[in-house]
């Protein structure tokens, strides 16, 4: 399955990284990110976010039949 992985990073000036990866479950998800995350970005971390990384191709939005 693939997830995608948001970092939030910067202390008092916040930036974002965003990078996808594959694993079987949540957990193992977290693992990679981890082995993944750059060194400099991993030392101002205060918050990660996982989601299951939709595909863009296959999303259907609000009136296109698929959505309320």
């Amino acid at each position: 399955m693939r997830f995608q992985i948001t970092v939030r990073y910067g202390g008092a000036r916040q930036s974002y990284h965003t990078f996808l990866v594959e694993a079987a479950d949540a957990a193992a998800a977290l693992r990679q990110a981890a082995e993944d995350m750059p060194s400099e970005i991993a030392v101002e971390a205060d918050l990660v976010e996982l989601r299951i990384a939709v595909d863009p191709d296959a999303r259907t939005y609000l009136g296109e039949g698929g959505g309320p």
